[in-house]
């Protein structure tokens, strides 16, 4: 799910819960690549069942994250969804950690997203090599104050809004690419264990 500086807060430690599931995060991830979508195409999509989406779809408009588009439905039986927010989701961890049951949740959320760093970068370098895809890993090392920082994480959220919001839809020719990023100071961890 894109998480932007600039995306609907997240308040609830509940929502937190619910995000952290893989399927409904992803199913974010794809109703905001490509804009309304219904149930079967998610499902053909993301290689589960139909049933399995609507579910899913079901539990995140229980949260206020996606709903219905009746102006993209065939009719008033066809049930179509976007997300609730074009630009994501905003998590601020601390915040929702002072909140009762917000620590567990946080725990959850974080080992969840500490698994899918690992596999988005392991994807990235062990994955299958396709001829007709890009697949670029940066490492970039920048000396910034803490006001710089915010700065330049805003400026990357605006540009990937604006490819995210211009390249919107379905069209046989595209598929729906990661930019996942990480802006922080370097880890200290890291290098102790390095000496």
């Amino acid at each position: 799910m894109p998480y932007h500086s600039q995306g609907q807060p997240v308040h609830d430690p509940k929502i937190l819960r619910a995000i952290a599931h893989p399927v409904r995060n992803r199913i974010l991830t794809e109703l905001t690549a490509s804009g309304s979508m219904r149930a079967a195409d998610l499902a053909r999509e993301l290689g589960i069942p139909a049933n399995q989406a609507s579910f899913h779809l079901r539990q995140l408009a229980k949260y206020g994250l996606v709903e219905e588009d009746p102006d993209a439905a065939r009719d008033k039986r066809d049930r179509v969804w976007r997300p609730t927010s074009e630009h994501g989701l905003t998590v601020r961890l601390d915040d929702l950690e002072q909140q009762p049951g917000g620590q567990a949740a946080s725990a959850v959320f974080r080992q969840n997203a500490a698994s899918w760093g690992h596999a988005v970068v392991d994807a990235a370098y062990h994955g299958p090599r396709d001829p007709e895809t890009l697949r670029t890993v940066n490492e970039s090392a920048v000396r910034l104050t803490q006001e710089e920082a915010g700065q330049l994480a805003e400026e990357l959220d605006a540009v990937i809004a604006a490819w995210t919001k211009r390249t919107r839809g379905r069209g046989p020719e595209r598929r729906t690419y990661l930019w996942f990023s990480v802006l922080q100071p370097y880890p200290e961890t890291l290098a102790a264990e390095e000496d």
